[in-house]
């Protein structure tokens, strides 16, 4: 098959290879990069879904195209989109081809982080072509998500032969391909989780706490610092650290471990070990004065209620709870 790539015609429809895309699960991710697809002049035939909300979103997002089962998407479509979440990912790729779903010649395209090509290793002994183009994008499940993709980073692995196919689909998508090495895939992910996922997490945090505090408007507070300090953080890394820990102010930070044991104990441990994170970059890169440090890591290291510096735990105390992940589910 031949693989899409850019011309200099305007108009999708004159561009040469155009695919017929299917969706194999309608979460978040699938139906938006089929729309993407749609925008660069392919053309989405077939989508699965699963849930009522999966359903109304591909008939939002993907209007006129069919949802049938998996096999049908597969049978239609020139490229197949498997958009599922990551424990389902090898299972269904097994069963399609167990069953003959795959065509040869097939393009199938899984956006997993975690996964590079050899979970398609199934697929691909049956004739497919293996791509594993992740978007490092959150997703909303509306249009809003198409837009996004403009500069977007894709984590792109893919056997050499199509490489060229991989990046110019990227690139149609509106991304900007950046290769992963397969061994690479688990690390490149949780960089990525740790990034994204806990900042939702630490920002949810923050604003029910200034709610607590009287706060009425915390996203408008949150939002203008934020913005700051991620930018800050891009442009220079451990050097735009700032705040009590990383200036060793020992009692502010225990008046803050005080607080939230009050008010929000299952914030304490993520506070803590995020501070202890923060005090040994801010070490490290020569921010936080040693002299200064100890007192720090002492409170810092304390899991007693009212812990200060000076003090330490009993043999018997309580770290206090924490907050439990949940499993991702659904369709991406």
């Amino acid at each position: 098959m031949n693989a899409p790539h850019q011309t200099e015609s305007r108009d999708p429809s004159d561009r040469p290879a155009r695919l017929a895309v299917g969706v194999v699960g309608a979460g978040r991710v699938g139906p938006a990069l089929a729309r993407a697809l749609q925008q660069a002049g392919h053309r989405p035939v077939a989508v699965s879904a699963v849930s009522d909300a999966s359903v109304r979103r591909a008939e939002r997002m993907l209007p006129d195209v069919p949802v049938v089962p998996p096999a049908q998407v597969l049978a239609r479509a020139d490229l197949v989109l498997l958009t599922v979440p990551d424990d389902t990912l090898p299972g269904l790729v097994e069963g399609l081809a167990e069953t003959g779903a795959v065509r040869p010649g097939q393009l199938l395209v899984h956006t997993s982080g975690r996964y590079g090509t050899s979970v398609l290793d199934p697929a691909r002994r049956a004739g497919a072509l293996p791509l594993a183009l992740h978007p490092a994008m959150t997703f909303t499940g509306t249009e809003v998500d198409v837009q996004r993709l403009a500069g977007c980073s894709f984590g792109v692995t893919a056997p050499d032969e199509l490489r060229l196919a991989a990046e110019a689909l990227v690139i149609e998508m509106g991304g900007e391909p950046e290769w992963i090495a397969e061994g690479d895939r688990p690390l490149y992910h949780a960089a990525l989780a740790l990034g994204a996922n806990h900042l939702v997490t630490l920002v949810a945090q923050s604003m029910e706490l200034l709610s607590k505090a009287g706060v009425e408007h915390p996203d408008r507070m949150l939002g203008p610092l934020l913005g700051a300090a991620l930018d800050n953080a891009l442009r220079s890394g451990d050097a735009a650290l700032t705040g009590p820990v990383a200036r060793g102010d020992a009692g502010t930070v225990a008046a803050h471990v005080s607080e939230l044991r009050k008010h929000a104990p299952a914030t304490v441990a993520g506070y803590l070990a995020m501070a202890r994170s923060t005090a040994d970059r801010a070490l490290a890169h020569g921010l936080l004065r040693p002299e200064l440090a100890e007192d720090l890591l002492g409170v810092l290291a304390d899991t007693d209620t009212g812990a200060g510096p000076g003090t330490g735990p009993g043999p018997d105390a309580d770290p206090g709870p924490g907050d439990a992940a949940e499993p991702e589910g659904g369709e991406r």
